[in-house]
């Protein structure tokens, strides 16, 4: 268990005001321009030492991909911070612009500084007004104090930060379809190559990050990459914010340790499983778009990237769905199916037309109306999108179907018979 000092977002239940002098009095803005002195290769490499990886979803090598980044183009380069967050069932970067923005700007400065950038855009999903707000009042704040602007912070760096609202689109916390949309064409992903760090923002040099993948950067820089490194597991390492939802006692957000065991999260943090760790059907360990685990693996595993791949599922964001013996699980992917259907950019055959197949497919799963050999007809849908299209979004679609047909086959075998039996009957 993360102990109190290890904490990063020390304000994430905003028991604290927000504002620049709370945020200092919490350890936000200090030696920000010490590190900017000693120059981006140190920057980076210190993030590259720390193991973070990124907190979005993929978990990709942060200072790697900042390191990816050209060394003397003469084109400008961007940082695109996305915060989007619109995967169901994750809520964290919501809590870190509402209640500790600060330690987002701070990061966006020494982010765009490690990769030569001087102007960074925070996407900001449309439906977080309130958010946008706060967010937008802090970098007033930071402008008006000399952080942000002309030789922001002193450290002689030019930076400005600008927020964007996107207009609620799934599609868009997708890195390259983010990028369509800030520059006011349809949210649709592009091919890659290029990849970002060569033809980004305007054709330019661009790194894309997650809120929270910024945001812990300079508390990293501030106690050192051999600090974070020491919590979690190796290649697993540093604090990892938490959404804990559906049957649980006490939903809640809460940073916690790397690796630590999916059990003892819920049971020290969100109260336990409702009805007990016994009635416990299922759970969705990383957002909706990672396929589901049951009881018998969620009693030992381990919450990080590693441990979850190699039961197959995912981090991904680390939005736990928790589901009892209350739960009709086929109806509840039926509904999932139902949200990547909707959210496809349509841009794909296999993701266009395969998300309404398995749609139409699981919603007569739910009632029964299928033959058993259904089930195979549906995972080969599932295989002939995954992998099979531009962007992970089809992937997304067809993980929790799979999930389900792994885990849960003699639960869709028995709904079909038992259709049956009541037909013939």
């Amino acid at each position: 268990m993360l102990s109190d000092k290890d904490r990063i977002f020390t304000n994430l239940y905003g028991y604290e005001p927000a504002a620049l002098a709370s945020a200092k009095k919490r350890g936000d803005w200090n030696k920000t321009k010490d590190f900017m002195v000693k120059g981006r290769e140190w920057v980076i490499e210190e993030v590259k030492k720390s193991g973070l990886r990124g907190r979005g979803g993929a978990g990709f090598s942060t200072g790697l991909k900042w390191s990816f980044m050209p060394k003397n183009d003469p084109r400008p380069s961007y940082l695109v911070i996305n915060a989007d967050e619109s995967e169901p069932g994750t809520c964290k970067d919501r809590d870190i612009i509402r209640n500790e923005p600060h330690k987002l700007i701070e990061g966006a400065l020494i982010a765009s500084f490690a990769i030569n950038a001087h102007a960074c855009y925070i996407y900001i999903r449309g439906e977080y007004y309130r958010e946008a707000e706060a967010l937008q009042a802090a970098i007033d704040e930071a402008y008006a104090a000399g952080l942000l602007g002309k030789n922001a912070a002193k450290s002689g760096w030019d930076f400005d930060l600008y927020l964007h609202r996107g207009a609620g689109a799934y599609i868009c916390g997708e890195e390259s379809a983010l990028l369509e949309s800030l520059e006011g064409r349809k949210g649709f992903p592009r091919l890659k190559p290029p990849f970002p760090a060569m033809a980004g923002l305007y054709g330019c040099p661009t790194t894309v990050n997650n809120v929270e993948s910024i945001a812990v950067v300079p508390t990293i820089l501030r106690r050192g990459a051999d600090w974070f490194t020491g919590i979690g597991r190796p290649n697993n390492a540093g604090t990892k914010i938490f959404c804990i939802s559906g049957h649980v006692n006490k939903p809640c957000n809460v940073e916690e340790a790397m690796s630590i065991p999916l059990k003892e999260l819920i049971e020290k943090h969100a109260g336990g499983v409702r009805g007990g760790w016994d009635n416990l059907k299922a759970i969705i360990p990383g957002g909706s778009s990672v396929p589901l685990l049951p009881k018998d693996i969620c009693d030992t595993v381990l919450m990080d990237f590693d441990a979850l791949r190699e039961v197959k599922s995912g981090l991904g964001t680390a939005a736990v769905i928790v589901m009892d013996k209350s739960t009709d699980v086929i109806k509840a992917i039926a509904r999932l199916s139902k949200f990547y259907m909707h959210e496809s950019c349509g841009q794909c055959t296999p993701c266009r037309e395969g998300t309404g197949w398995m749609w139409r497919m699981m919603e007569r799963l739910v009632k029964g109306q299928a033959e058993i050999s259904d089930i195979d007809k549906l995972e080969e849908i599932s295989r002939q999108i995954e992998g099979h299209t531009i962007c992970a979004l089809g992937d997304a679609a067809a993980w929790p179907v799979q999930g389900l047909i792994r885990h849960f086959r003699p639960e869709l075998e028995e709904r079909i018979r038992a259709y049956a039996k009541r037909n013939a009957a």
